[in-house]
């Protein structure tokens, strides 16, 4: 039987307390799960927000999509999460990732190193947060995003969401540019990761980044804006794309059913600009 939908929204947008409380309601009126911050340079800082997210709603979980560990000391982000946690009522749910942007660890003053330092230093911070903040049972659930072979190891034995942007860093980029995996890439990185966490007590939940979403009945035109940016891809390979969600309502939510059952995806993050057009689509998906 497939896991139950989740969806959150990553709120990327700063704004002062009362339109920050107000955007928050709105995602949960919306039905959204989750409410995410990233943590990235330029976007509100991501454990004030949750706490400000936490005081304006009931009953979203919360949480940090994803925190750059290249950022943080590992000892200092335990303190950091054990008081996000505490001041949410215990509806903290944990994001980190490597960090992949040179250009903002530049402007931070802070070293930015190989791909191979940086997933060691994430390893390293996974392992101090856990030995900090207390048994399994009682911990913050941990999402862990990713694609490369020691990545998804990684998140097979640390993490209770694999999350997954299918997409790749954009060779010799500095500010973090991506280009999407197609669909039988994903497949290969879905299938790489369960072979990886076959032999987990508890299956993880599998969790995707949208891209796109659009509301419309022609989804051909709705991408076509897309071809410049993705030359190595078709109009009809960037429909297939399960970051891309387009077209009329129940034709997109009948694609989010397609794509639990062939990725095994069931919770899904939409950027902040797509909150109100997959809210539309969220209404018929609800306990299913």
């Amino acid at each position: 039987m497939p896991r139950p939908f989740r969806f959150g929204v990553s709120l990327v947008t700063p704004a002062p307390a009362g339109e920050w409380r107000a955007r928050c309601r709105r995602a949960e009126e919306l039905g959204y799960d989750v409410i995410l911050v990233a943590d990235h340079l330029g976007m509100p800082a991501p454990f004030p927000s949750l706490v400000a997210a936490a005081g304006a709603t009931e009953r979203p979980r919360l949480g940090t999509f994803v925190l750059n560990a290249g950022f943080w000391n590992p000892v200092l982000l335990a303190r950091e999460v054990a008081t996000t946690d505490a001041l949410t009522d215990g509806r903290l749910e944990l994001g980190l990732g490597t960090g992949y942007v040179q250009a903002e660890h530049d402007a931070a003053g802070l070293s930015y190193r190989s791909p191979g330092r940086r997933v060691d230093h994430l390893l390293h911070t996974v392992e101090e947060l856990q030995r900090l903040l207390g048994p399994a049972d009682r911990r913050v659930p941990l999402l862990i995003g990713g694609n490369g072979d020691r990545m998804l190891r990684l998140t097979a034995e640390h993490a209770d969401i694999a999350a997954f942007t299918a997409a790749r860093s954009v060779r010799g980029s500095t500010t973090g540019t991506l280009e999407p995996l197609t669909a039988e890439e994903i497949d290969g990185r879905v299938a790489a990761y369960l072979r990886l966490a076959v032999d987990r007590p508890e299956p993880a939940e599998l969790n995707l980044l949208v891209q796109l979403v659009a509301v419309t009945d022609d989804p051909r035109a709705a991408v076509r804006p897309l071809l410049p940016h993705v030359p190595h891809l078709t109009e009809e390979q960037i429909l297939e794309l399960p970051i891309v969600l387009v077209g009329p309502v129940e034709r997109i939510r009948e694609k989010v059913r397609a794509v639990r059952e062939r990725y095994g995806f069931s919770y899904l993050t939409v950027l902040e600009p797509y909150m109100e057009a997959f809210g539309t689509v969220i209404a018929g998906l609800q306990d299913e």
